[in-house]
């Protein structure tokens, strides 16, 4: 059956940001003690609203037996990833393209704060295609991997679930969009992409993964 909506994740979907924030969280959190393979990392911190990535720090850090973790932590990161982000964000190669190719009503669904989420989509030049349906998930009670955020988009696009394509990078959000009953695609198009990105995409209930926008126009274009 053909969608009758497709709601996209952003960071790793549309702009090509999850290479800055998996480099810059590695050597932030190696600083303080915390070190992960990089593969195993983006499995459970990709995709996790703000909330989620700091109790899992926390959690991790307390196990270290220092205490609470840096009081300049956080914003010491997201200073980082911003001064990044001003000089070196762009979408996802095609995304511009594919996006202006749909017929059908569309929405951003991101863990992103809101006012960084538009941020990011204007810089990007992606801000028009889907304004005003750009929803965080600081707009509802949890974010990724539970459903809420994708069944709030839903509603907002007056659209029922069973018939929303989700387009997700991370486990997280594909376990998110397959808890509100919609169908999800795994996408493996940002420059973060791993090998083994695909099979972990697929376990964790992706019915296809796309490698890139045209594998994905593809897909699209035999339902």
């Amino acid at each position: 059956m053909s969608p009758s909506a497709i709601i996209f994740d952003c960071d790793g979907v549309l702009v090509d940001s999850e290479t800055i924030y998996c480099e810059l969280e590695l050597a932030h959190l190696g600083a303080i003690g915390l070190h992960y393979d990089k593969d195993a990392y983006q499995a459970r911190f990709a995709g996790l609203p703000p909330e989620g990535f700091a109790a899992n720090v926390a959690q991790d850090y307390a196990r270290l037996g220092k205490g609470d973790v840096p009081p300049d932590f956080h914003d010491n990161l997201r200073s980082a990833c911003a001064a990044r982000f001003e000089t070196e964000l762009v979408q996802v190669a095609g995304a511009t393209d594919f996006v202006a190719g749909l017929r059908l009503p569309i929405a951003v669904a991101s863990s992103t704060r809101l006012e960084r989420l538009h941020w990011k989509l204007k810089r990007t030049g992606l801000h028009e295609s889907f304004d005003p349906h750009i929803y965080s998930g600081e707009q509802v009670e949890q974010g990724k991997p539970e459903p809420d955020l994708f069944l709030f988009a839903a509603r907002q696009l007056d659209v029922p679930v069973d018939e929303c394509l989700v387009i997700e990078d991370s486990e997280n959000g594909v376990r998110a969009g397959v808890a509100a009953g919609m169908t999800v695609i795994g996408f493996c198009g940002g420059g973060h992409a791993t090998n083994g990105m695909e099979g972990r995409l697929l376990r964790a209930g992706a019915s296809v993964v796309c490698c890139d926008f045209a594998d994905l126009r593809a897909y699209l274009s035999d339902r």
